[in-house]
């Protein structure tokens, strides 16, 4: 048990190159609620979510992603959480409240990975957009549902996850001798809120958001093809047998990789058993068997380091598989 609470991954923080470009294709063809903008960044979030934002575009040349938030219970949290990274070595940084547009005080530190990570507890409220249909467009994005990162020892993250920070298991993929070549860890009551998978890294590989039903999924593709960034559309729509949600990945103007994700289930009892999955099984990435492309395992977004905001150092990944082998 830890003495601290990790609700929920609940924000990321992306460098973007023209603002335009970026909010013409996530607010007009996705539909995210543009709550906020400046000269220098727009702060969008779902339909359902009360909060300021759940995504950050930020206008820079310096491609890569700034931090990956959760949120957590109280300041008292953030404190101990400090603490924890501390005592491991691990590189902590402050952002008092008001240095970050509507965010109160917030942890930003760099895990047993090098991930980015920020921990804060408030943040502007907004109107919670649910109920005004009249709004829906696009995908009708939902809410923020997770982040998936590649990461070269998938073992060493999954054990700080979940011993240090207390983040439970609900699937994994198994390679040779049963080792973790991926993982879907959970805080909130769903499937995952932070994934890994073997790969150069730390990098970011998507973030996931959650749309009501599959027919959102279909009718974005319309969407998107209708506006002209059917190009966009890089894997699916499809069903995950992982998780078993129904899916389509993107590609956004920059490059990053967006999951529109629907359908996956409860994991909130206690004697949950995680469900394992073979690398190889042709079901476990998409349940009717197709092939995901190599750019899905090989392309992916830098992170940028907290103090320096360079580019995190990667490194190549411990497990030699670095994609499944589909024998039919």
């Amino acid at each position: 048990m830890t003495d601290f609470n990790i609700i929920r991954v609940a924000r990321t923080v992306l460098n973007v190159k023209d603002l335009d470009r970026s909010r013409k294709f996530y607010v007009n063809a996705l539909g995210f609620i543009e709550t906020e903008r400046t000269d220098e960044a727009i702060y969008l979030r779902g339909l359902e979510e009360h909060t300021h934002h759940s995504l950050v575009l930020k206008k820079s040349e310096q491609y890569g992603v700034h931090a990956l938030g959760y949120k957590v219970g109280s300041n008292e949290d953030l404190d101990r959480l400090q603490a924890l990274f501390q005592s491991k070595g691990l590189k902590t940084k402050w952002m008092e409240e008001g240095t970050q547009h509507a965010l109160g005080r917030a942890l930003h530190v760099h895990d047993i990975s090098g991930m980015p990570l920020e921990f804060f507890c408030k943040m502007d409220a907004a109107e919670r957009m649910l109920q005004r249909y009249d709004l829906y467009k696009g995908a009708k994005i939902q809410r923020i549902d997770h982040v998936n990162c590649s990461v070269p020892d998938v073992e060493k993250a999954f054990s700080f996850f979940v011993n240090e920070l207390g983040f439970a298991c609900s699937e994994y993929t198994a390679a040779d001798q049963d080792r973790i070549w991926a993982a879907w860890l959970h805080r909130k009551q769903t499937v995952h809120d932070q994934a890994f998978m073997n790969g150069e890294g730390p990098c970011l590989h998507h973030i996931g958001y959650w749309l009501p039903d599959p027919m959102a999924i279909i009718h974005c593709c319309d969407v998107l093809a209708s506006l002209g960034y059917a190009a966009s559309i890089e894997r699916g729509p499809g069903r995950h047998g992982l998780s078993n949600a129904f899916f389509l990945y993107l590609r956004d103007p920059d490059g990053y990789r967006i999951e529109l994700y629907s359908g996956d289930y409860l994991t909130s009892d206690p004697d949950f058993k995680p469900i394992r999955w073979d690398l190889n099984d042709p079901r476990r990435q998409t349940f009717w068997g197709t092939k995901a492309p190599d750019s899905w395992f090989n392309e992916t977004a830098p992170f940028l380091d907290i103090e320096t905001g360079k580019p995190v150092g990667t490194a190549p990944p411990t497990l030699e598989q670095k994609k499944p082998e589909f024998i039919i």
